[in-house]
Order: structure tokens, then sequence, then C-alpha cells
């Protein structure tokens, strides 16, 4: 197959080109922008393969979409390209709608375009995979309550609104173009090369450098948190294997509150980096309440059942697991880290974070 991955210098875009380069046979365009939290070196173990080819492209210009796809003449997307950072949608949420909505729809354009003009064997194997959030459906009220394909949308954030608009995109480009598409919905996801935006590896990465780490509110914000590289094989089965028209959500069935998942990183720390920056005597010292974001959701948890019963999929990580291969791997990749920590991430961090 050849597949088109947008975003695949993201986080979880970066994961599939390397699941799919290294345990396939398949080739792979990787079409991303490069924004702030693109970074080619996430890539760097599958950049020499004859079957990865890279083009910096917005998502939001069609013709260069098009032009891509009557290149490369794609078998499959796989749309991962979007602004995912739920604080900076609230600081500047312009960002999200151009890329979420108005990129998705000029995506689903390009392709929809293409797949119309593809022989009759070639348009029955097409496939547009749309990759979204738990953040979609709201939060739950109750402890034993979960998000299932048909709960209703109720978005929180200018991110989860975006999101869930292009979802409803997708599947209206399906029912009324016959566009064949399936649609995913993950939650929390962690692991190595994660943008130090993000809780986990901002929490790693602050104490070892004896810096705060900033809490939101209680603490007690429940979510599922999924190991990336478990994320990346699902993704890899349902384009390959899930049926049309559907959705299937993806969890780790994991759920921790922020603190716990805090303090289970201090502990990991104190294992595996004893020799903590100077004043320093535990690595939760360093932990700090901060006023909570608005519309904060308190509860996210996957019923990740259907995509096990159908597809065979289930996570092969527990938390702990995954939690302490992240933390080796971000000790272990400094150099990484530094290139990535830019001028512009430690200005928004530093802005968002002030007091």
């Amino acid at each position: 197959m050849k597949i088109l991955v947008t975003g695949g210098a993201g986080f979880i875009g970066s994961a599939v080109i390397r699941h799919i380069i290294q345990n396939t046979e398949h080739q792979v365009l990787n079409v991303d922008k490069l924004t702030y939290a693109g970074n080619l070196e996430s890539l760097i173990s599958v950049a020499d393969s004859q079957r990865y080819q890279f083009s910096q492209t917005d998502i939001c210009d069609r013709a260069a979409l098009e032009h891509l796809f009557q290149t490369f003449k794609p078998d499959a997307v796989m749309h991962l390209a979007a602004e995912s950072h739920v604080d900076r949608s609230i600081s500047g949420p312009f960002a999200f709608i151009e890329t979420n909505i108005i990129g998705t729809y000029q995506l689903l354009e390009a392709a929809r375009n293409y797949w119309l003009n593809l022989p009759k064997e070639l348009k029955n194997k097409f496939r547009f995979h749309h990759i979204s959030t738990d953040e979609v459906y709201g939060d739950l009220e109750g402890t034993a309550d979960l998000f299932t394909e048909t709960t209703s949308y109720s978005p929180s954030s200018p991110y989860s609104a975006s999101k869930a608009s292009s979802d409803h995109l997708v599947r209206a480009w399906h029912r009324t173009y016959g566009l064949p598409v399936v649609v995913t919905n993950c939650s929390n996801n962690y692991g190595p090369y994660h943008f130090p935006e993000k809780l986990i590896p901002l929490m790693i990465l602050n104490a070892l450098q004896g810096k705060p780490l900033p809490i939101y509110g209680n603490g007690q914000q429940i979510r599922d948190w999924l190991f990336v590289e478990d994320h990346a094989r699902a993704l890899y089965k349902v384009v390959t294997e899930g049926a049309v028209g559907e959705t299937y959500n993806i969890g780790g069935h994991n759920e921790k509150a922020n603190i716990e998942v805090v303090h289970a990183i201090c502990t990991l720390l104190e294992e595996l980096a004893p020799n903590k920056p100077e004043g320093v005597q535990q690595y939760k010292e360093l932990i700090t309440y901060v006023t909570d974001r608005p519309g904060h959701d308190v509860r996210y948890a996957i019923d990740a059942s259907k995509i096990k019963k159908e597809l065979g999929w289930e996570p092969a990580e527990s938390f702990e697991s995954g939690l302490r291969k992240t933390v080796e791997w971000y000790l272990s990749n400094q150099e990484w880290v530094e290139h990535i920590q830019s001028g512009e991430y430690l200005s928004w961090l530093e802005k968002q974070y002030q007091g």
C-alpha cells in the first residue's frame, strides 16, 4: 500500500510512521506543515528508508494537496494533522479553527476528487482514516460511565469543538458523497517523542531541572492513558482492517487522576534519576497547584471493547510499564529535548504558567 499521513512529524503521527516503515512493506508520504510541535528528528530512525517520503505542506493548501495525491497516488489517507493543545486553543482559538476544520475540509475535497477518478478496483480499496480524540464527548459525570462510539458530542474547549467539527465533516463526506471513511477517537496518549507542553513530558523535564510541577486545580481530573506505540498499532489495524463508515474508540484501560500521574513520575525519577537538582530533597516537593483552566473536563474514560472484539486490538502496555519506558526515554534522549525546546515554546510556557 501507499499511505499518505498528515501530521506525520507530530507525536502520534511520527509513531504511526515509525510503526509502518519498521513493521510492514508499505510506502509512506509524510505531509506536515512543521509548526512548533512538528519535529523531523522524531523520524530519524526511518528517514533513510526508500519507502518513506516527506513533503512540507499545509493541509489548508488545496492545490498542493491535489498535486501530492496525483503524484503519490495513495491507497489510504491517515489524517492526524491538527492543532491539539487545549491551553493554546483557549489563548488562541483561530489556529484550531483553521487547521482542524478548514484543513480537514480541504483534505476531504482533495481526497474525494482523487478517489472519484480512481479505477473501480482501487476505488473500492481506498480509505480515508480520520484520527480524532475522546475530548469531543465532553466529560463523564458518573465514576463508572465510559465513552462509547455512540456517546453524544459535547465539546468543552475550542480545541475539542474544532475536532468535533472535523469529525462531523468526515462523516458527512461519507454519507453525502460515499467517500470510504473510518474514524477513531482516542484517549490521552503518552510516550517517547512527546512535545514537552503536555502533562507527562512537562512534569519529567521540569522535575529534572528543579522547576515547579504545575498542577491545574486540585489535580483530581481523571484521564485514560494510552501508550503511543499501542495507539500506532491500533491505527494501523483500523486503516487496513476497519469497516467503512465505522467509528472505533481506542483507549488504554488506565484511568488515573492527574495528581496520581505526577506522583508516579516523581517516584520513578527518585529511582532512575537520584541525582537531583541543587536544593531539591524529593521531586514531589516541586508539585505546585495553579488556577484551573476554563472549562476543564473532570473525567474521560474510553470503552475500547469494539476494537478488541472486531479487530483484535488491545493495549500491550500497562500504565506502569509504559510510564517507565517514557521516563527512561526522556532520560536517554536529552539532545532531542534540547532541540525541540525552541524559543517559541519556552516563551509560551512561561506565559501560560506564570505565577
